[in-house]
């Protein structure tokens, strides 16, 4: 009386337009975007936090970062040591997408906003043009 059941059940066919993945021994490759030379760097400087992004010209962003992000916490995040760290984090990621120059736009009173620049400058990026757009 102790016989076993089994439910045996066919294994779900893969759908047609899913992707493959790659063969063992084959590298999947990465798609590679398009270059982008120029753009704008956006600092937000604030007496609490810096946030930078950097967009293209036509204002898509490309790539951001924060203090916090950046794995600063409480009142570490308002100094212009942070604000260093924030800008070098953002613009290594434009420079490895083709950014060489770039106009930056500076809003708030916060400690990081002239270091914040400097650090776009020294990861590579020419700065062609600061504004302040403080309200």
């Amino acid at each position: 009386m102790s016989e076993e059941v089994k439910n045996e059940v066919a294994p779900a066919a893969p759908a047609a337009d899913a992707a493959a993945p790659a063969a063992e021994g084959e590298v999947a490759k990465k798609k590679s975007g398009k270059s982008i030379p120029a753009g704008i760097a956006f600092i937000r400087s604030t007496f609490n936090n810096t946030q930078v992004s950097i967009a293209d010209a036509r204002g898509g962003v490309i790539s951001w970062s924060s203090a916090g992000k950046a794995g600063f916490k409480g009142s570490r995040k308002s100094t212009a040591f942070a604000a260093t760290m924030v800008a070098q984090d953002a613009a290594r990621v434009a420079v490895a997408k083709g950014m060489h120059e770039c106009e930056v736009r500076m809003q708030g009173a916060g400690a990081g906003r002239e270091s914040a620049v400097r650090a776009i400058q020294a990861a590579g990026i020419r700065v062609t043009q600061i504004t302040d757009t403080t309200p």
